[in-house]
């Protein structure tokens, strides 16, 4: 063109923009400011959508310094393109301030900052924020309600998701595949299965991520033969087959013992000319080891086509705490603190190993390395939404203000589930001290103060939904399965791996876990 104008510039850096390629429209902008020409609204709000999308807040900042400069950083398209910026850059608080110096907001910027809460997975502001658009008279879109039900899938609150839903609902919006996926996830990771599975069947357009979801969530119950099913569902609907949904199966596999099936989808890839990356490796050394094949999981960890990461190793020692094999287990831990020494898990899994096998010199050794490598165990907590509110405990917790009553109650429960033959199983205490001292440490888990709380709070028959940062004690576990059938309760816990539905005194996971 021998003529460019600020249309044709703008244009370009749109282009650049709209299609993928952030760096190219940024490094428009010298050339566009040496020919004299002035950026408008629509320029800068390319230039701001890009520089979101390369998520460099260094370059974010320099375009509002710019916008201010020309006066467009209070307009409502760029002041939603600044918010928006800063969110993707994940920078809330800046995202926030402009927010709150919009002279004029529309639904655009409420949902720029919700999704930007979103991501950031700040989930109980993302909550807030919505409730205030709402207040403000804007209504939800779908890319609103896609946000919002992320947010829950991470908190776990069920009953915020279902007042959600219920507004979809009364919007009168059509469900589609976009909302349907995170509807779906939301219900998987909030611990109600059967409402995942509804939405799932009236779903009138699935695409494969809605089949992927679903797939996820029969992992995540440690549903093994349903998630098989369901894949070979998927194989005869015709539905697109991807790395991730092999990850799913393999993941399904690994949580329901399927070791057979999990080898045979693994080597089902090469059919769909999928190469495995290193996640279906990873998967694959859990599934046999969890087995309890830790020589075929060596055996396959060297014959990888690529150096095996540190998750690889840590999938191999996770594997060895369940079997207590110290020998592979220090094996797999010197690989993994060569390669990752900041992960404050795989030493206190090797602890593990050592201290339930009685090996307490090499359990201290490990303990010393950690003290000197400043390497701190995550402190375990558990908690439980009730009423709009959410209750932590953490163990040994006095700290509520109803801690009086709820270890009284735990004391109850402890009595009526020993006179039906539970028995505290002391290889879970993992401290060198008497048999007294033991009993007593495994009394007051978080879990078990949670649970406890939820049984003095919840009406009878009503569906206990638990949350934990790290993995279900196994002393706990057996315990709630005495209590599911003592009281009639049905006891769901989410942990940091997976879920556990205790029914009847039984666990989905089949004691496989």
């Amino acid at each position: 063109m021998r003529r460019k104008d600020m249309v044709s510039w703008t244009s370009l850096i749109a282009g650049y923009a709209q299609n993928d390629m952030p760096a190219v429209a940024i490094r428009l902008l010298p050339g566009m400011l040496k020919g004299r020409f002035r950026p408008n609204g629509f320029t800068f709000a390319s230039l701001l959508k890009a520089a979101g999308a390369y998520a460099d807040s260094g370059i974010g900042r320099q375009i509002h310094a710019l916008a201010v400069k020309c006066d467009w950083h209070e307009d409502v398209y760029v002041g939603s393109a600044l918010l928006d910026m800063y969110a993707r850059c994940g920078k809330m608080d800046m995202a926030t301030a402009v927010f709150d110096k919009l002279d004029s907001k529309n639904g655009v910027s409420w949902n720029a900052l919700i999704s930007g809460f979103a991501r950031k997975g700040d989930g109980e502001t993302a909550l807030m924020t919505f409730a205030e658009m709402l207040r403000n008279g804007f209504e939800a879109t779908h890319f609103t309600y896609s946000s919002v039900f992320s947010s829950i899938a991470r908190l776990g609150a069920l009953e915020q998701g279902k007042w959600v839903h219920a507004h979809v609902i009364k919007s009168r919006q059509k469900l589609t595949a976009f909302v349907g996926n995170t509807l779906l996830d939301m219900y998987a990771k909030s611990g109600s299965m059967i409402d995942a599975r509804k939405v799932f069947d009236r779903m009138d357009n699935k695409d494969p991520v809605t089949w992927n979801t679903m797939l996820t969530a029969f992992a995540q119950y440690g549903l093994g033969k349903e998630a098989v099913s369901h894949f070979e569902e998927m194989r005869k609907s015709g539905v697109y087959l991807n790395q991730i949904t092999f990850l799913c199966i393999l993941t399904a596999c690994s949580h329901g013992g399927l070791v057979k099936e999990g080898k045979r989808y693994f080597e089902m890839m090469k059919e769909y000319d999928l190469e495995p990356e290193i996640d279906h490796y990873v998967t694959v050394v859990a599934l046999l080891g969890r087995a309890g094949f830790l020589n075929y999981a060596l055996v396959f960890i060297f014959k990888m086509p690529m150096e095996p990461t540190a998750a690889v190793w840590g999938a191999l020692l996770a594997a060895c705490r369940m079997h207590k094999n110290a020998k592979v287990g220090q094996f797999a831990a010197d690989h993994v603190f060569e390669l990752d020494p900041d992960d404050s898990g795989p030493p206190v899994l090797l602890y593990n190993i050592y201290a339930s096998t009685g090996q307490w010199d090499a359990a201290a050794r490990v303990r010393r390395m950690m003290k000197t490598t400043g390497v701190k165990k995550e402190p375990a907590c558990s908690w439980v939404e009730m009423e709009n509110s959410v209750h932590m405990f953490v163990a040994n917790d006095d700290t509520h203000p109803r801690a009086e009553e709820i270890y009284k109650m735990w004391g109850e429960i402890s009595k009526k589930i020993r006179k039906e033959g539970y028995v505290p199983d002391m290889d879970y205490v993992l401290l060198r001290v008497d048999d007294q001292e033991r009993e007593a440490n495994l009394q007051y888990h978080s879990e078990k103060l949670a649970l406890a709380f939820a049984l003095i709070e919840m009406p009878a028959g009503a569906t206990i939904r638990i949350m934990k940062n790290i993995r279900i004690c196994g002393d706990c576990h057996s315990a709630f399965k005495y209590i599911s059938k003592v009281f009639g309760r049905e006891i769901v816990v989410r942990d940091t791996n997976r879920f556990h539905h205790f029914s009847s005194g039984s666990c989905s996971c089949g004691d496989y876990w």
